[in-house]
């Protein structure tokens, strides 16, 4: 199947991953960007058919610029939603745009006629508010937005996928919506847009911290990411569906032992050491970002992703690809100085 997606966000590290795998099996692409005179430098990165490709000026916080972003396109991929590096100042600045803007362009979708709607969402909307630290979780899952383990994120990610899903039951009238919902997206990058999730792999090979803290995160790569978002986009009978997308968990201390035994001297500033708790809790009293994440302390969140291999024939490469690719990419684009 092909035919005309809107893929939102144009600009970001998943979207674009989507937008050339689309361009590449025949579909046409619209996309949207907040300033259009990013257009030229968006079109050089991605480096597709630009015949294929149209680019829309839209903002998740404002109605102007989505019925014309939306116009003659059957299926969606909302993949804009906020996700800064640092810690905002207050929640809303994640959770009103993440949870408006899905319903402003559910809202745009359904007036144009678009028949497939698929939202990026996140493991993080899954498998936070849970007691046990050590768990398993399935699409069945949710996270509980109101404990204590949900930082703003966290909460912005549950409260959106939650909101759209109530609307399209509301209002939907027969169009399809399914989610996908990532761990810690990494893989090459090309640009200095890219996922925050990246920035682990980043403060890594610049020596950033003293040693790795007993944190971890599922892996899954940007270009297996895209993947499923095209194979959601196309498969039949995929209404109200929901897809993890997540290779193995790994600890900090594992990802930087990928490095040092991949990289050779390009990683000799990654830490091979553990972190002990006290020390990462000390840090937490004076920066704001490390307090959120104390939570994660020792705890192991494994990601159970066979229904999208039941489903869509999907499956991640190697971790260990994932995170030296993301690694040599960073350092060569001058991202990262080793």
């Amino acid at each position: 199947m092909t035919g005309t997606v809107l893929v939102t966000g144009g600009s970001g590290y998943i979207a674009g991953f989507i937008i050339r795998q689309l361009i590449s099996e025949g579909w046409s692409v619209q996309t949207t960007i907040r300033n259009l005179s990013k257009e030229g430098d968006v079109r050089n990165l991605l480096a597709v058919d630009n015949s294929k490709l149209k680019f829309f000026e839209a903002d998740l916080g404002s109605d102007q610029g989505w019925a014309e972003a939306m116009a003659g396109c059957s299926h969606v991929a909302h993949v804009a939603s906020p996700f800064p590096a640092a810690l905002p100042k207050h929640e809303d600045e994640l959770i009103v745009p993440a949870r408006d803007g899905a319903l402003r362009v559910l809202r745009a979708a359904k007036a144009a006629g678009v028949k497939r709607f698929v939202m990026t969402s996140s493991a993080a909307a899954i498998a936070y508010g849970h007691p046990e630290r050590i768990r398993t979780f399935t699409e069945a899952d949710w996270t509980d937005a109101t404990s204590p383990d949900a930082y703003p994120y966290i909460r912005s990610k549950t409260i959106a996928e939650r909101a759209a899903r109530d609307w399209v039951a509301a209002e939907g009238n027969g169009m399809e919506f399914c989610a996908i919902n990532p761990t810690a997206v990494i893989g090459p990058v090309w640009g200095r847009d890219m996922s925050t999730s990246i920035e682990l792999v980043k403060k890594l090979l610049e020596g950033a911290m003293p040693g790795c803290p007993d944190i971890g995160f599922g892996i899954v790569d940007v270009r297996d990411v895209a993947d499923l978002h095209v194979k959601a986009l196309s498969a039949p009978d995929l209404a109200g569906e929901r897809f993890i997308a997540s290779g193995r968990f790994l600890k900090m201390i594992d990802v930087a032992r990928v490095l040092k035994s991949g990289l050779g001297d390009r990683a000799k500033k990654v830490p091979v050491r553990g972190l002990p708790a006290f020390l990462v809790r000390f840090f937490a009293l004076f920066d704001p970002a490390v307090k959120q994440v104390t939570g994660e302390l020792g705890k192991t969140r494994n990601m159970d992703a066979s229904h999208a291999l039941r489903t869509l024939g999907w499956k991640t490469r190697p971790e260990e690809e994932s995170i030296i690719d993301c690694a040599n990419s960073l350092i060569d684009l001058g991202l990262v100085k080793v």
